[in-house]
């Protein structure tokens, strides 16, 4: 049957649907690839993304915790809820509706939007035949091809941020200089580095976790099966004239990590302690913590923070706030510890950084609830051999 005039024209939006569908469905399969080739661009875009042969890590753009309009450019463990193991630019987040990953024909790496570039990796001169790939170690790494190999330019394993993964290395190059370690994040939802740092310092063959230069908490190598538990078991030591570090074992059955939180605690992949330096108040040496200064005249030992939840007296004239978002919750405790008048404190904003401050008696008759709040508060050894003294803090000079 001849088709008629007044059908004709219904052939060209079917056949436009068609190439549009067909056009969607290709780019889609391209982007979820392991390997990002010379001119190849990684946007921010729901399906846009580099996933790894077995699918076990992806790499994509995500917008930041509570604004649409800045983004990091994240490693997952797309097998596991929320296991975010790296980020390439986790002190410059970039603006969303511009941000792209890219490597050019001269193999130089790079993140830019339409005001930042980034440059990951740029060698000394043009590098042909170079790709990018994302591996199901969770590495993410640029290589030259040659024609019987390949040789590593760049590698995301050597810049760990917060979450060691087997293959990563905690530890030195003694033939670079290069040395590895964990920062953890300001806060849950703030990847910028932290306060807290996991070292493996190769002299004294010591792990340790460090808040600025301050030693908090250490293992060394005899003890850390006694400190450590399970955890010692997860671990491989290696020295030799290159290298000393420590690194986790590769498993096929489970993926493995540590996580370095923003309050100084060491956890496994199953949210188990590792090491706790969160723990830690300079005046008790046990489970690896450090002794390293005198305490306030104000607290005793044994004194701690707990976490609580409830509702407690919120009067504005019993509680102080610090609007820096600089500050992360661990930056809220130690003011809290050496400022006498506090009893508890809590984080000002929804991405958990500020500070808010709960004075004398401002936390009595709380509510201790599975509801209300959550805030720190100070549980007292010996509350009658306290000598509460005010101090006021200079916030402008912690």
């Amino acid at each position: 049957m001849a088709c008629s005039a007044q059908r004709r024209p219904h052939v060209l939006p079917f056949l436009t649907y068609f190439l549009l569908w067909w056009w969607t469905t290709c780019v889609h399969v391209e982007a979820t690839n392991n390997i990002l080739k010379p001119g190849d661009k990684l946007k921010l875009t729901e399906d846009d993304k580099l996933c790894s042969e077995k699918g076990t890590y992806c790499m994509y753009f995500d917008s930041t915790f509570g604004d649409d309009n800045l983004a990091y450019l994240y490693i997952f463990a797309e097998k596991v809820d929320d296991w975010a193991v790296w980020i390439a630019n986790r002190n410059q987040p970039v603006e969303t509706d511009s941000a792209v990953l890219s490597l050019n024909l001269s193999g130089v790496l790079k993140i830019e939007s339409q005001h930042e570039e980034i440059i990951l990796f740029s060698p000394p001169q043009a590098v042909k035949n170079s790709e990018a790939i994302l591996l199901d170690s969770g590495s993410f790494v640029l290589r030259q091809l040659h024609p019987n190999g390949s040789t590593v330019l760049w590698e995301s394993f050597d810049f760990p941020t917060d979450t060691l993964l087997p293959g990563m290395k905690l530890g030195v190059d003694h033939k670079t200089g290069r040395k590895w370690s964990l920062v953890s994040w300001l806060s849950k939802h703030v990847p910028t580095p932290g306060p807290f740092r996991l070292e493996w310092e190769h002299k004294t063959k010591q792990l340790v976790i460090k808040r600025g230069e301050k030693l908090y908490w250490a293992a060394s190598e005899n003890m850390l099966e006694h400190i450590l538990g399970e955890a010692y078991h997860d671990i491989v030591l290696v020295s030799d004239e290159t290298e000393a570090y420590i690194t986790l074992r590769s498993s096929d059955e489970k993926l493995t990590k540590w996580t370095l939180l923003s309050t100084g605690q060491l956890i496994d992949r199953n949210g188990h302690d590792v090491a706790r330096a969160d723990l830690c108040y300079g005046y008790n040496t046990d489970g690896g913590c450090q002794a390293w200064e005198d305490l306030p005249s104000c607290r005793n030992s044994g004194d701690v923070f707990e976490l609580k939840q409830g509702y407690a007296n919120l009067a504005s004239e019993m509680k102080r706030e610090e609007a820096n978002a600089s500050y992360g919750i661990n930056d809220c405790q130690a003011i809290c510890w050496s400022t006498c008048s506090c009893v508890a404190f809590t984080h000002l904003y929804d991405n958990e950084t500020g500070c808010t401050f709960f004075l004398w008696n401002s936390t009595k008759g709380t509510n201790i609830a599975n509801e209300g709040e959550k805030f720190y508060m100070l549980v007292k050894s010996n509350p009658h051999k306290s000598k509460c003294l005010y101090y006021h803090y200079n916030l402008t000079s912690y």
